[in-house]
């Protein structure tokens, strides 16, 4: 898992498993494309549900109130960028 194409990979995946996205396949979701709004059209409780996915997937905590969350979840290469960091940490 340390070539980031395949976290991203990985983090398509779990995206579309998590929040019941059968229309759509990894390769659907680019990963400079928003995550909400304009790009895949998430929610925020498609944030919530899908912030609770990554924590148990990846172990890591996700810190819904700290400032930088939104950040973190602009788009699939930032969610990648976070998790990362986090296992790093």
């Amino acid at each position: 898992m340390s070539n980031p194409n395949s976290l991203e990979h990985d983090i398509k995946t779990l995206i579309i498993e998590a929040l019941g996205l059968e229309d759509i396949s990894v390769d659907d979701i680019k990963s400079e494309d928003p995550l909400f709004g304009e790009g895949l059209g998430l929610d925020s409780v498609d944030a919530l549900e899908l912030g609770l996915a990554i924590q148990k997937k990846y172990g890591i905590k996700i810190d819904a109130d700290a400032k930088d969350t939104r950040n973190h979840f602009t788009n699939v290469a930032s969610l990648a960028a976070f998790v990362t960091a986090r296992k790093a940490a």
